[in-house]
């Protein structure tokens, strides 16, 4: 098989007219050269060096396999450079997906911290249902996902990391001129069943933040009455405010849309949690780390802001 070092051997010593200079440029003693070239002659079987007193030129044969070395050490320098100017690349990329919620009130705050200490990143973001956050990180589509879910933390691959961020808690959104928006009742959290008699604005079936409410709902012992089914919690608000019913929208989520207040529920305690997603080995994208650890500090502050029902 042939062996790529002695190309590059014989292109050193054409280049530099001695075994000696391809010696020092290898970082090898003429001695070692010298038993390189004579393995090499072995192998070829045929004559590739010739020695004299002025230093070292290349047989016919020589100077033949020294042009495929000239080629392998360009293509070597060629590699080296376009790997470099991929790592530099790598190191100011970040791909950022988020739900809706998330890309409102997370992002923005770690966006802006991370602008002022990278001015040179390479930042896009972009909007990412939860459900597919994963898969958009297994096939390398985003560096980092946030996502939400209702249930069970989600389990990825082995080569994905999910990071918890947050508690997000689920509150009830009232009309403002509701009973139970009264001033004096508005620090008491509300118990689900206190709600059985209300029409909703709910979010579509299907959804895991609706499969909540609903298995929710059942516990309390009643029927929800929907009026209205939204994949927004926009809508939702948005709706509540016009009195035609009343919904339970996450707390990040909240708008303050005028018409609605809102007040915490109580028991069952109802909240999706939100997690950082990204792939297990980040080294080659290190803004990943940095991103990472903004969410959380975001993250946290935002929570710290927060009324714990009693």
């Amino acid at each position: 098989m042939t062996d790529p070092g002695q190309l590059r051997l014989l292109a050193l010593i054409e280049r530099h007219g001695s075994l000696t200079a391809a010696a020092h440029a290898l970082g090898l003693t003429p001695a070692a050269v010298t038993q390189q070239v004579a393995r090499a002659e072995r192998d070829w079987k045929a004559p590739l060096v010739l020695r004299g007193p002025r230093g070292a030129t290349l047989t016919a044969a020589g100077t033949l396999l020294a042009g495929h070395g000239r080629v392998i050490d360009q293509q070597s320098d060629e590699a080296a450079t376009r790997l470099a100017a991929l790592l530099g690349h790598l190191s100011l990329r970040l791909r950022v997906g988020a739900f809706q919620a998330a890309a409102l009130h997370l992002l923005p705050p770690a966006l802006t911290a991370l602008r002022h200490r990278y001015p040179d990143a390479d930042v896009s973001v972009e909007d990412v249902l939860s459900e597919r956050g994963i898969e958009q990180i297994t096939e390398d589509r985003l560096d980092l996902a946030v996502i939400a879910s209702w249930g069970a933390p989600p389990a990825p691959p082995l080569h994905v990391a999910v990071h918890p961020l947050l508690l997000d808690p689920m509150v009830v959104v009232l009309p403002d001129d509701h009973p139970l928006a009264a001033e004096w009742t508005r620090d008491a959290p509300l118990r689900l069943e206190e709600l059985r008699d209300e029409s909703w604005v709910t979010i579509l079936a299907g959804h895991a933040a609706r499969e909540q409410f609903d298995r929710a709902a059942d516990a309390a012992g009643f029927t929800p009455k929907i009026r209205f089914q939204t994949a927004s919690y926009d809508v939702a608000q948005a709706l509540v405010g016009t009195g035609i019913g009343v919904a339970l929208v996450s707390r990040l989520a909240l708008t303050g849309v005028p018409g609605t207040t809102h007040r915490e529920l109580a028991h069952p305690r109802l909240h999706r949690r939100l997690h950082a997603v990204t792939p297990a080995d980040p080294s080659l994208t290190p803004l990943v780390d940095v991103f990472l650890t903004l969410l959380i500090d975001v993250a946290e502050d935002i929570t710290a802001t927060w009324t714990v029902p009693r």
